[in-house]
């Protein structure tokens, strides 16, 4: 495959531009620089050109181009990813932006499915779905910027999955263009489709390497009569995963959220954000944010949570609790658990960890991962949050209180080599769902087995014989 992309010219630059329109092609580095910083500020990209096309036939026309000049193109959403998959190497890469692609195409209540292009943000899905009636369940902190090609793109997760499962879990059929310019047209809005082998299943989570998501059919789901949330005082990660069994067994499929969070990232959240309170009337190690949603009625959702409350008092799962009495009080505490991931930033460097384990041995994991970590750097400020129900805890390491930021940010791969050996160790993974990207390429092709890195890449070349979609990304 060719690894290195051509030179981008100012003859080429205009032949880009007639597809869009000039417009649509930003070489002014002012326009660019949006494009090209990414939430963490970890990966800076460079390019001479951005395109905004503004349908599927333009990004094809583009790729047709591109594959005639080996033009290499970087795919991008809405520039939420934390791993630099959307970001360019190298400023011969063109970066495609999906951001006018932003239609809701279709809404089908009674099929319970919503065709919706790739550029669409994601909180305008879940309004769009609950005016139908129904329910989008995809639910992310950057919701409000993220779009749902890039959600697709990357397989992305949050707090529904539980209940409703990965993003895809909740796609039915996509479009797409290749890297040749052809176009997939996969928007099936079948539940049932065996026809050989599911392309769909492959392009999501692909990380737009094989081709660029245009368009999907997304699953919608009868929209909850209500919905209950309590924040949960516990003294350790056992007792919450004891207490998750117990609401397990008595809710069933109405358990659609279990966050757990230490009393480090509540201090954050509360500190660095907005109008937030403590839940709770005195702190605690750690804490568990917990949601009930019920089909029937807002007292069958306060009854089913009151009585695993309650029975947790008594087994002494849990030291305090509070549920919240109006949509301020809950959208609060939404905010509390979706602020702690960039409360983080104003607190220093911080080197963070996506990883999922086996749901019964995450307090093993923070068992083992605690201590190691701070014997190599005492003082560090560990945040372990996130979905205690699927195993996947974001492990961030906030730095040292007076520590020098570039200094500890040096120490990376140091401290991603102790997790990620108790994570490999215990049988999980480094990348539950924040993808690969630029971040973990290397410890993918150092912990992939031999046979599954050779299929990615004779995938990568059947689709992509130039490596001229986003190169450089996943292997």
């Amino acid at each position: 495959m060719t690894s290195n992309p051509s030179p981008l010219s100012p003859d080429l630059i205009q032949r880009f531009a007639a597809i869009v329109g000039p417009a649509h092609a930003l070489t002014d580095a002012a326009l660019i620089e949006p494009f090209v910083h990414e939430p963490r500020d970890r990966f800076t990209g460079h390019t001479n050109l951005v395109l905004r096309p503004g349908s599927r036939d333009e990004v094809s026309a583009i790729m047709r181009l591109a594959s005639d000049t080996r033009m290499a193109v970087v795919p991008q959403g809405g520039n939420t990813g934390l791993v630099g998959g959307q970001q360019p190497l190298s400023a011969n890469e063109v970066i495609l932006s999906l951001s006018r692609l932003n239609h809701i195409l279709d809404v089908d209540p009674v099929g319970r499915t919503m065709v919706v292009e790739a550029g669409v943000v994601l909180s305008r899905i879940q309004d769009e779905a609950e005016r139908h009636g129904c329910l989008f369940p995809l639910s992310l902190g950057s919701e409000g910027s993220c779009q749902i090609g890039g959600n697709l793109s990357s397989n992305a997760g949050g707090i529904g999955v539980l209940a409703y499962g990965n993003a895809r879990e909740l796609c039915l059929g996509l479009e797409a263009v290749l890297p040749s310019g052809e176009v997939f047209h996969g928007l099936k809005r079948l539940r049932k489709d065996n026809r050989g082998y599911d392309l769909k299943d492959l392009l999501i989570g692909s990380e737009g390497t094989l081709a660029i998501i245009t368009a999907a059919v997304l699953k919608l789901y009868p929209a909850p009569a209500a919905r209950e949330l309590a924040y949960v005082g516990v003294d350790s990660p056992e007792k919450a995963l004891r207490l998750f069994q117990d609401a397990q067994k008595r809710a069933a499929g109405e358990l659609t959220a279990f966050e757990l969070l230490p009393r480090i990232g509540m201090e954050f959240s509360l500190k660095h954000g907005v109008g937030l309170r403590d839940p709770l009337s005195s702190p605690h190690p750690w804490y568990v944010l917990i949601e009930i949603t019920s089909g029937h009625s807002a007292d069958d959702a306060s009854s089913t949570l009151e009585e695993i409350l309650g029975h947790a008092l008594e087994e002494d799962l849990i030291r305090d609790a509070v549920i919240a009495q109006s949509l301020s009080d809950a959208a609060m505490f939404r905010r509390i658990r979706e602020d702690m991931s960039w409360a983080q930033k104003p607190e220093g460097g911080s080197i963070k960890h996506d990883i999922a384990v086996p749901v019964a041995r995450v307090p093993e994991f923070l068992r083992r991962a605690d201590p190691a970590v701070l014997e190599a750097i005492p003082g560090a400020r560990i945040v372990a949050f996130g979905h205690l129900g699927d195993g996947n805890i974001h492990y961030n390491i906030s730095q040292p209180v007076g520590a020098d930021r570039e200094a500890y940010l040096a120490r990376w791969e140091e401290i991603n080599a102790i997790v990620h050996g108790i994570v490999r160790d215990m049988g999980g993974t480094f990348s539950a769902e924040h993808g690969i990207g630029q971040l973990k390429r290397e410890e993918l092709a150092r912990t992939a087995g031999h046979v599954e890195i050779d299929l990615m890449k004779r995938i990568k070349a059947v689709f992509d014989p130039y490596n001229i979609l986003n190169p450089g990304k996943v292997i």
